[in-house]
């Protein structure tokens, strides 16, 4: 009886093995690549993106500045405020300017009695010399003396305006229309000639970007730079270089960059930018023929006996949508099979 149920579990042990081996050698059996959608790899030449700092920013920055020394008694404006060119945004006193003013009046006042009796003895010493009582030698000394007083008054009204011009320079006006962007003088602080009270915008918003002296060789005027939406308001991707200055500070080479519709607030705000530098040669594939598993990409490599392999590459963003550049894992010459529908939710 036991061998008989030895027997009979020998016999089904060995019918389930029998079973199992078809499933088997069909599950290690290769699998091979459809021959629609084969993708034979190819370099492309495609521009070389360099990053670079830029800043938002205006194409000038204004400073109205002190001209005359003394106490910010007004500053009629804040950061953020629009103005316009000319417009009165602070004003400066020194006293000793108005003393100085009320002394020339006094001094135009006294060469102003001067010249009227000057005047009036130029009269008189005319009328005796027509009745033959002064000499000519007396008439000339008079004449002279009425020119002297003449030039005198003449020379103290002078004095007085340039001092009256001198206190009206304390108003600080607008060198620019734009955007004040600092005005951290406060109202009481004592200032001097050339100090400035507010910085002002001037010109078109641009971006401007910094590049190593040796890859600002290759700059041109016209050139296509790639702007970071996000860092402006979404409202911009792409500009032009409109400007590249001839000078090298420290190194680095600057140029301006200009879009229509670059955003007018935060001015110094960063922007990422890529500058074409050169060209150079990439495996661009496109995104449904790369699969990202577990933070690793791979590709569906066709082998030459039509078998596919499961290669990891390592990729990097390209330049257009719906492709990626391929650095390492597969080079020119490869065939691709492109991951089927049940992979799509794995696929970039």
């Amino acid at each position: 009886m036991v061998r008989m149920s030895l027997a009979s579990g020998a016999v089904g042990a060995l019918l389930l093995m029998t079973a199992c081996a078809p499933a088997e050698q069909a599950k290690s059996r290769p699998e091979m690549a459809p021959v629609s959608g084969r993708l034979t790899l190819a370099l492309a030449t495609v521009a070389d993106l360099k990053p670079a700092p830029a800043t938002l920013t205006t194409r000038d920055m204004a400073e109205a500045r002190a001209r005359i020394s003394g106490v910010l008694v007004q500053l009629l404006v804040k950061a953020g405020d629009t103005v316009r060119q000319g417009q009165l945004i602070g004003m400066i006193k020194d006293d000793r300017l108005g003393f100085q003013t009320s002394a020339y009046d006094a001094q135009v006042s006294a060469a102003a009695a001067e010249a009227a009796r000057a005047k009036g003895d130029l009269a008189r010493t005319r009328d005796l010399f027509s009745h033959g009582v002064y000499a000519q030698a007396r008439l000339d000394q008079v004449e002279a003396q009425a020119k002297a007083a003449d030039g005198a008054l003449a020379a103290a009204r002078a004095a007085r305006a340039g001092s009256a011009a001198l206190g009206a320079q304390g108003a600080v006006l607008a060198p620019a229309s734009g955007r004040v962007l600092t005005a951290g003088t406060p109202a009481g602080s004592v200032v001097m000639p050339g100090q400035s009270i507010a910085t002002i915008t001037a010109g078109p918003m641009v971006v401007r970007i910094e590049l190593p002296e040796v890859q600002a060789q290759a700059l041109k005027v016209g050139d296509t730079v790639a702007l970071a939406a996000e860092d402006l308001a979404g409202t911009v991707s792409q500009g032009a270089i409109s400007q590249i200055y001839p000078s090298v500070t420290a190194g680095q080479v600057t140029a301006d960059v200009t879009a229509a519709g670059l955003p007018q607030t935060l001015v110094g705000r960063r922007v990422r930018a890529q500058i074409k530098i050169g060209e150079r040669p990439a495996l661009i594939i496109p995104r449904p023929y790369v699969s990202t598993r577990f933070g690793v990409d791979y590709v569906r490599l066709v082998q030459t006996d039509g078998t596919v392999s499961l290669t990891p590459v390592q990729t990097t963003t390209a330049a257009t949508k719906d492709g990626v550049e391929v650095l390492s894992g597969i080079r020119a010459g490869d065939v691709l099979s492109p991951f089927g529908p049940d992979r799509s939710g794995a696929s970039r």
